[in-house]
């Protein structure tokens, strides 16, 4: 008998890795932007990370599932890397980049092209008219090149590029910019270009960054408080600071205090910047409509954009371009700004999942705003391969009764995901178990995120899920859980996520509500919830709250 039993463990296990590799015949989607359109289906399926780029989107680089790092395209100033001014049709390898990890792309108009490593590395190449590689030198770069100076003791995390100037945000939260600099935008305090990296302090010394953009000559930077600072080019306001002046130095955008920004976006002369709440600010230049105001006046001071109520998670836009775009919480994408040539100056829901189909289809020209890139968890995983399988009752050998509702399951995938289900389902031969310490939705939730890697909830709910995964020390799971739980948070249920993630020794979410919370005082303290606080959960709120200094005046 019990070999029977390994003998159907095995024939499932087979067929479901056969399923798998059938489903995952795409690693990423590449196929909106035409510059790929003459690779083979066989090199498309390896691609894992792609970007475009160029005057007429017609160069690109990509990494393939074994780090081989390939570019194609017409190479003006060398920006493939490939070591000559030649173009190419077909893919030729970049030697030198092979096996370092990509962690973040960005690229010039001239175009400069610079990446950050996940050893914290940094190369350049490409145009180098002024001094935008680093090296302090303004020949052009054919081939990668480390960039060193005040950089080697430095682990960088994150790279972005304007027109010719290129800034660069440390693991410690301290930018160092260099390149072109006629308008400020190095923040060095002159207009002298820059040939080597130099750190952006004045008013960021002794601030933690986190998140950086530019355009084509400015700079922004978002910091761990929530506050965001911005310098160089400013005749269309695009620093938000209520006038046309250029800045030579970092400025706080006052007109957000007590706003807390989380990331932010830069178009060619217009900014867009999330808050912690999933509101969407925009300033600048506005004569495509690309702030989303419903005119074409530029806005010197940041200003809200109507999107009907939905949260957003994420903006996005290019230095190159005029289109803006956004996504929603429900996975709903918004764009407006130039699109094809059409001035949209409202959000427009689109049929697209991604904000970077809005750009391969709608932007002139239709390049990649960001490094796409699949997270390497897809790889390690049968995760959205065998979704449509889930909750499928055609070929499923085991169901689920929660809540008098059947959920059908296949019981070697549970074994092969969940440790708890291996040992369930090795000691008992049952084709239906009945749940009673979890609901329905929350039950559903957790088998099919054993199907997909993805939580199908919505943030509200997730409270249930993520005390699930304590119970059955689901550690991804958890995680996941709270990253869905601080997409969802409010003022209003800022104290109930806290109290969760306290009871279930969420430790990362806790961390963040406690600092939500402390951003919102006002607001939070006068909430249902907050009356009703647990007084011990109450007491070291407070202690802790007043340690922050939340309570000065």
């Amino acid at each position: 008998m019990k070999n029977d039993k390994d003998h159907n463990y095995l024939n499932a296990l087979f067929s479901l890795c056969y399923l798998v590799t059938a489903l995952l015949s795409s690693m990423l989607d590449v196929g909106k932007w035409p510059v790929f359109a003459l690779l083979p289906p066989e090199e498309l399926r390896l691609i894992r990370q792609a970007c475009v780029f160029g005057s007429a989107a017609n160069e690109a680089l990509y990494v393939t599932v074994n780090d081989e790092v390939f570019a194609l395209g017409t190479n003006c100033s060398g920006c493939l890397g490939l070591g000559d001014l030649q173009s190419t049709i077909e893919p030729r390898r970049i030697d030198i980049l092979c096996g370092k990890k990509i962690v973040s792309l960005s690229y010039g108009t001239g175009p400069h092209v610079v990446i950050a490593t996940a050893d914290g590395e940094v190369f350049a190449w490409g145009h180098n008219g002024y001094s935008q590689l680093g090296n302090g030198t303004t020949n052009h770069g054919l081939t990668p090149a480390l960039v060193s100076t005040n950089l080697i003791s430095k682990r960088v995390t994150e790279v972005a590029c304007g027109s010719h100037h290129t800034i660069a945000l440390t693991s410690d939260g301290e930018v160092y910019a260099w390149g072109y600099n006629n308008s400020g935008q190095v923040g060095s305090g002159s207009t002298a270009n820059q040939p080597t990296p130099r750190r952006v302090s004045s008013c960021l010394q002794n601030k933690v960054v986190v998140n950086i953009a530019c355009g084509q000559l400015c700079s922004m930077a978002v910091l761990d408080n929530g506050e965001i600072y911005g310098w160089g080019y400013n005749c269309n306001g695009q620093l938000g600071l209520g006038n046309n002046g250029n800045q030579q130095t970092p400025c706080r955008i006052a007109a957000l205090q007590g706003v807390n920004i989380v990331q932010v976006a830069c178009g060619y002369a217009h900014t867009l910047a999330l808050t912690d709440e999933g509101f969407v600010y925009a300033w600048g230049a506005n004569s495509y409509g690309q702030l989303g105001t419903g005119n074409k006046s530029n806005q010197a001071l940041p200003i809200l954009i109507n999107t009907d109520k939905e949260r957003m998670v994420e903006v996005a836009a290019c230095h190159t371009s005029h289109t803006s775009a956004a996504k929603t919480q429900s996975g709903q994408v918004l764009m407006w700004g130039q699109c094809r040539g059409q001035a949209v100056s409202s959000p427009h829901l689109t049929h697209f999942s991604s904000t970077d189909d809005v750009f391969a289809c709608f932007a002139t020209p239709a390049v990649t705003w960001h490094l796409l890139s699949v997270d390497g968890d897809d790889y390690l995983t049968v995760a959205q391969s065998l979704k449509k399988e889930f909750d499928s009752p055609d070929i499923s050998d085991l169901k689920f009764l929660v809540d008098g509702k059947c959920i059908y399951v296949h019981k070697a995938l549970l074994k092969i995901r969940c440790e708890h289900f291996r040992t369930l389902l090795n000691e008992t031969d049952e084709d239906v178990i009945e749940i009673h310490q979890f609901s329905y939705l929350v039950y559903r939730a957790f088998l099919e995120y054993l199907y997909t890697d993805n939580i199908n909830l919505p943030p509200e709910d997730a409270i249930g899920l993520l005390d699930l995964a304590t119970f059955y020390r689901e550690t991804r799971l958890k995680r996941l859980c709270q990253e869905t739980i601080k997409r969802g948070i409010s003022e209003e249920n800022a104290i109930t996520l806290l109290s969760a993630a306290v009871k279930y020794e969420a430790r990362d979410l806790e961390e963040f509500c406690f600092k939500f919370c402390v951003n919102h005082l006002t607001a939070v303290t006068q909430t249902q919830a907050f009356a009703d606080m647990d007084h011990d959960l109450l007491k070291n709120f407070i202690s802790k709250a007043s340690r922050y200094g939340a309570f000065k005046n």
